[in-house]
């Protein structure tokens, strides 16, 4: 079991649709931690952590779900030593 951190940095018509909500609840569904926070410049910041098929299967589904606002999703491995003990929306 490797637990890694991503970063997930979502744009588009992202903010003002109920991105953290909804992406709070489909993390549920999930063995993941980590927040959901809206950046100044629009877009929408996920930092997740948990094992890869578990990060994949988050990310899938929000691209899912918001597939229509989502233009694009830049994720990156982050080598933080942070642990997370839930999944909430920061503000």
């Amino acid at each position: 079991m490797t637990v890694k951190t991503e970063q997930v940095l979502f744009s588009g018509r992202v903010q003002g649709v109920g991105f953290r909500w909804t992406t709070e609840s489909i993390a549920r569904g999930f063995a993941v931690t980590g927040y959901v926070r809206n950046l100044p410049n629009g877009q929408v910041e996920l930092t997740v952590q948990g094992e890869a098929a578990e990060i994949n299967g988050l990310i899938d589904a929000i691209r899912q779900r918001f597939q229509r606002n989502i233009d694009g999703c830049e994720r990156q491995e982050l080598a933080e030593n942070t642990e997370y003990s839930d999944f909430r929306i920061r503000r």
